[in-house]
């Protein structure tokens, strides 16, 4: 089988039917869709239970939310698909999108990631990913988002490819492991990625590859909630730890200080303080558990190159809220 598709769900009655149809709809053929429920309490458990019994179709229940990470992971342990993509239950994928996808990850054995271009379903003018980029203070950004989709038609390599809608090679993901269930939701995707330069493989974006996204719909955080809050404050510290050996993670210290102080100084003006300090200190208390990835002499020029990326990532980021701020699109 070529594809396996993975949609995690936790209540999205109102959108999950049509985020299924139009991965049935998909002009490739030679996929199986794995949907995980996550404990829901609504409608959108009976409108995937109505699936089952249709061919290449598989439903995991989970009695309560055990996270993105855990349920896109239960999914990629039943995969029989070459490919895994994930999709989320609030985008709905034009019919070519996972050929397309397939079509980009197969230019190169090395790719390991395939990122989508999503696009606001509600703004389709505007880009709500392209790919993403992490900076020297530690944030993790979406390439792209509020601008022009227009802007976005060229295909390239990006330092990561969000977990919304993309592609993953399943013969890396054996390698290099699944993803990390103590980031819960946020910056998974991101730390999978950073993973996969670390090791030397590639992440690229394919603008051919479009979906439509509601952004937001399950957590209820189209910008900020008390939830998302909290899992920034968190995985934003586990992220860089995990993923630095020491040398780098002491280099880069004081630019993330930095910038976990701009983002607390943010998130309290946005009235989400208390919050964001919720999740620094679930960080710290989570720190221990954090698996490091074992350095590796023969890894350092990926490292150096990561440490390039998250300088480009730093003017990508400052271009990017200027151009906000001035509201270019």
């Amino acid at each position: 089988m070529k594809a396996t598709v993975v949609i995690p769900n936790l209540n999205g009655a109102g959108w999950l039917k049509d985020s299924i149809e139009s991965i049935f709809a998909q002009t490739m053929q030679d996929f199986e869709l794995i949907v995980v429920d996550n404990g829901s309490t609504d409608e959108s458990k009976t409108i995937a239970q109505s699936y089952v019994g249709r061919p290449n179709y598989t439903l995991i229940e989970n009695e309560s939310n055990t996270g993105f990470s855990h349920a896109v992971n239960q999914g990629i342990q039943l995969a029989k698909g070459q490919y895994v993509a994930l999709f989320n239950n609030d985008a709905f994928a034009e019919p070519d999108w996972l050929q397309n996808l397939i079509t980009a990850a197969e230019q190169d054995p090395r790719i390991f990631a395939v990122s989508s271009l999503m696009i606001r379903h509600f703004e389709r003018e505007l880009a709500d990913d392209a790919g993403d980029y992490v900076t020297l203070l530690g944030f993790a950004c979406k390439r792209g988002d509020g601008m022009k989709a227009s802007r976005y038609t060229t295909p390239c390599r990006v330092f990561s490819a969000c977990g919304g809608a993309a592609l993953y090679r399943k013969e890396i993901l054996d390698k290099i492991g699944f993803f990390d269930e103590t980031f819960f939701a946020y910056y998974e995707d991101v730390d999978i990625s950073w993973r996969a330069n670390s090791l030397g493989y590639k992440n690229v974006y394919c603008p051919s590859a479009k979906c439509y996204h509601i952004c937001g719909a399950t957590t209820g955080a189209v910008r900020y909630n008390p939830f998302k809050s909290i899992q920034s404050g968190r995985n934003s510290i586990l992220l860089p730890y995990k993923n630095m050996p020491l040398l780098m993670l002491l280099l880069n210290l004081p630019f993330l200080l930095l910038g976990y102080l701009m983002k607390a100084v943010m998130f309290r003006l946005r009235g989400f303080g208390p919050a964001y300090g919720q999740g620094f200190k679930e960080a710290l208390q989570t720190i221990g558990k954090i698996q490091k990835p074992k350095f590796r002499l023969k890894n350092i020029p990926n490292y150096i190159l990561v440490q390039l990326w998250l300088v480009v990532g730093l003017f990508q980021y400052a271009v990017y809220r200027v151009q906000r701020a001035l509201k270019i699109q």
